[in-house]
Parts: C-alpha cells; structure tokens; sequence
C-alpha cells in the first residue's frame, strides 16, 4: 500500500546476493528518502553495481526484503525458499518507477535518438507514436540533444548517446533513478556534460542512488554517501562527515588517495 506522507521511498532489509558460493551482499539495510540523493563508493568488487541491481529487481535477491513506497516488493527468507513478489506490484512495474541507467549505453542501434527515448513508452506504457515522440523530443531538449533527435546513435559521442541513455529512463517519468557508474565508459573530456545532467536531476529533487567513482562530484552533489566494503555498507553519511572524518579504518584507507589529493 502506498505510503505517500512518508518520506522514506525505497528500502531494503538484511539484503543477501549469492552467486553459487559467492556472497555478493551481505545483510545489507538501506533506505532512501524521496529526493534524496544517495552516492555509493567502494573498490571494485564490494558489491556496489549487485546492489543497484536488486534495488529494481533486475537481479533477485537470496535473502532480505525490498520495499518501495511503503509495499513489500520482494521477501526471501533464504535461498531454499522462493522469492516472494507481490502479485499486484510486479518487477516490470517497479523498473518504470524506479528507472535504471548504466555504464554502457545499450541503445538500439537500428533506431533513430528520439525513436530510442520513444521506445518505452510506446512499448511498455502504449503511449500513441505521435504523443510518444512528442515527450521523447521534450526530454531530450531538457538534456541538451534537441539538434539530435534524428540522428542515429552511431553518429553520437559517447557522452551524448549516455545522455540519450538518460533521456530515455527519464521518459518514462519514474520516481527514482539508478545510475551504475555512467560515466566509467567515457573518455575523460565527455564526463562533465553527462555529470552536468544529473547534477540538474540532482537540483530538480529526483531521489537518486548513484554508483560512482567521481569523488568530488558525489561530495558535491549528495545528500549521503555509503561506502561498501565486502559486501556491507561499511559506513554511510553525510558527504562532508565521510569525506573529512571517516569513522571505519576501511573507509579511512580507501578515501586516502582522494584525500590527499583535496587538502
């Protein structure tokens, strides 16, 4: 049921990830408050990208709850037992809510730019093609892409198609959104204009969650910054607080290079 006069959207309680043998996450709790920006650091490994993913269920998890808005999205007790979804509020619904970008593009290369931003909503939400294109166009304009909308992705650098990226998640109108280190893939001068874009979001008051290795900008832009270590939220704060006086030894000796650099 939703919970609108909260201001916790998206929660998630003792979250397990196993792969075989391999445990990914291990219990870990977490909630995001509506427009709450939130930055997730951490070496490669620490189960940062594994938890984005279970976030909107686009992977399951083997233990733990997943709550959005109040509803009980996802329960597994362990992984003998069966993931339990609820049955009126399934996955593909959660994915519109709560849109996902990620490191590589994935466009369809066949398709014009605003024929991909289009795409989901005369797809998923049956939207009519003209009034489908017609949205497409605005959200494109709001990323700075109006001269491209008939351009195919293969004519488009790589910071304009993760804008195109965007643009299509964002179509969509979700109430939260997920980016997975989106600019990892891209040469050094295109990461500004696509970091120039959620920094917008980030004004607007769209909730986010952000795995991320642009120190600085998180620092800048978020509400909160959790550092993973292991599989666990090791420590998790306001970005001065984790920035400046980091609580855990672990944090302390990954963020050390970082802070040598800024003092």
């Amino acid at each position: 049921m939703s919970n609108r006069h909260s201001r916790e959207l998206l929660r998630v309680e003792a979250l397990e990830k196993r792969f075989g043998t391999l445990s990914v996450l291990r219990q870990v709790d977490l909630s995001i408050d509506r427009g709450e920006v939130v930055s997730i650091v951490g070496s490669s490994g620490s189960g940062k990208s594994t938890l984005l993913r279970c976030l909107n269920l686009l992977e399951e998890p083997s233990g733990g709850r997943i709550i959005f808005d109040g509803r009980v999205v996802a329960e597994r007790a362990n992984d003998a037992a069966a993931l339990k979804l609820d049955k009126d509020y399934p996955p593909s619904r959660l994915r519109m809510d709560v849109g996902m970008v990620f490191q590589q593009f994935n466009l369809w290369p066949h398709m014009s730019v605003i024929g991909n931003v289009a795409a989901p909503l005369r797809f998923s939400r049956k939207v009519p093609i003209r009034e489908a294109e017609e949205r497409a166009e605005a959200m494109l304009a709001k990323v700075g892409l109006s001269h491209k909308i008939r351009e195919m992705p293969s004519r488009l650098s790589g910071g304009q198609q993760q804008r195109v990226a965007i643009a299509r998640a964002l179509v969509m109108q979700p109430r939260a959104m997920l980016f997975d280190e989106v600019t990892s893939a891209l040469d050094p001068e295109l990461v500004g204009e696509v970091l120039e874009v959620l920094r917008e979001l980030a004004g607007e008051g769209m909730t986010m969650v952000m795995v991320t290795h642009e120190m600085q900008f998180a620092r800048e832009v978020s509400d909160r910054v959790a550092f993973m270590d292991g599989g666990v939220v090791a420590e998790i704060g306001p970005p001065e607080q984790l920035f400046v006086d980091p609580q855990q030894a672990r944090t302390r000796t990954f963020l050390a290079r970082y802070l040598a650099t800024t003092r």
